[in-house]
């Protein structure tokens, strides 16, 4: 999903939302599709690199220079979030894949699912759980800028024993389709800022079917192994995201963080990049080690929605004026 800008129009916040909604279920059908015809859409497995790009270049396009002021105007919670993010959940994915006694394929899956950086939508999560969707915006930003550097390093380090981590080739794949394609989308938000203006509503749309097909592709790709190994990958999957879920929460409490940063932290952390994850390990590991980055895209999604429902019911003691901001 792409991240939006902290100023959105109705449209975008409709769009985005019902997006949001159908993005479980045009996965879940579209890996359906794929694990009964295969063979069909094997050959989408040659372009999860070129969608993932058109992703990143749809969250440039949502962002704008002033979603980065709270980095300099709150710098405490990004920092906050950003070691939370690869702290968390790459420890939290290593000590899952030990647990559960994951092959090493599906081990070195999970982890680079927790090496990746948020999952940008988390903004309309956090933003429906009546988190600080601002502060959102900026960490899935942050963390999405870092990821060519401490993707690879923390895959290298945790995920090396499992299987050989090209963490250079990573590195500079990690450039082509996420920081360029993001840079070059904040350039033409820049230069052309009323037509993309005008396209925002239609964003979210064009990030859910890329993410479906680049889940197709990985679901044909693993069609063999799911029924052997499906269980285990939605175990693994489960647990993941919900403890980091948990202790994305508790590491903002622990820094005495107000309830809507503990709110947006848990959010945050819990949901990752995993399309990027899934099409990184198609081409570093194997079409099995995608397929948790694969089943964690339908999960953290259905997740989140539970978890902001139950969020909106609580209280928030700090309450303040929120900016309405929205992602797709």
């Amino acid at each position: 999903m792409t991240a939006a800008s902290s100023h959105p129009t109705s449209a975008e916040d409709r769009s985005a939302r019902i997006a949001v909604t159908l993005f479980p279920i045009l996965i879940l059908a579209g890996a359906g599709i794929a694990f009964l015809a295969p063979d069909t859409f094997s050959p989408l497995g040659e372009v999860i690199n070129p969608l993932l790009g058109i992703i990143m270049f749809g969250m440039g396009l949502t962002l704008t220079l002033p979603d980065f002021k709270v980095v300099l105007t709150r710098p405490l919670p990004v920092l906050l979030g950003v070691i939370a993010q690869f702290t968390i959940m790459p420890l939290v994915g290593f000590a899952v894949a030990w647990a559960l006694q994951l092959p090493n394929d599906l081990a070195a899956g999970v982890i680079l699912v927790g090496c990746a950086p948020g999952g940008t939508s988390s903004n309309v999560v956090t933003y429906l759980a009546k988190g600080d969707t601002a502060l959102s915006v900026t960490m899935t930003s942050v963390s999405t800028l870092l990821a060519p550097v401490l993707t690879p390093l923390l895959t290298l380090w945790l995920a090396g024993e499992y299987m050989p981590v090209d963490g250079w080739g990573m590195a500079k794949s990690i450039l082509q389709i996420v920081l360029i394609p993001v840079a070059l989308g904040l350039v033409v938000r820049l230069l052309l800022p009323r037509v993309v203006t005008r396209a925002l509503p239609a964003l979210p749309w064009v990030s859910v079917i890329a993410i479906t097909l680049v889940v197709v592709a990985v679901v044909s790709g693993s069609a063999d192994t799911i029924a052997d190994a499906g269980l285990l990958v939605l175990a693994a999957v489960v647990l993941h995201n919900v403890i980091g879920y948990l202790l994305g929460y508790a590491f903002g409490a622990a820094a005495k963080q107000p309830e809507r940063v503990r709110r947006t932290m848990s959010v945050e952390v819990g949901m990752q990049n995993s399309g990027l994850a899934a099409g990184l390990a198609a081409q570093y590991f194997s079409p099995l080690a995608a397929l948790p980055g694969a089943v964690f895209s339908v999960w953290h999604n259905i997740s989140g929605a539970i978890l902001a429902a139950y969020l909106r019911r609580r209280p928030v003691e700090d309450e303040q004026p929120r900016e309405k901001v929205t992602t797709g």
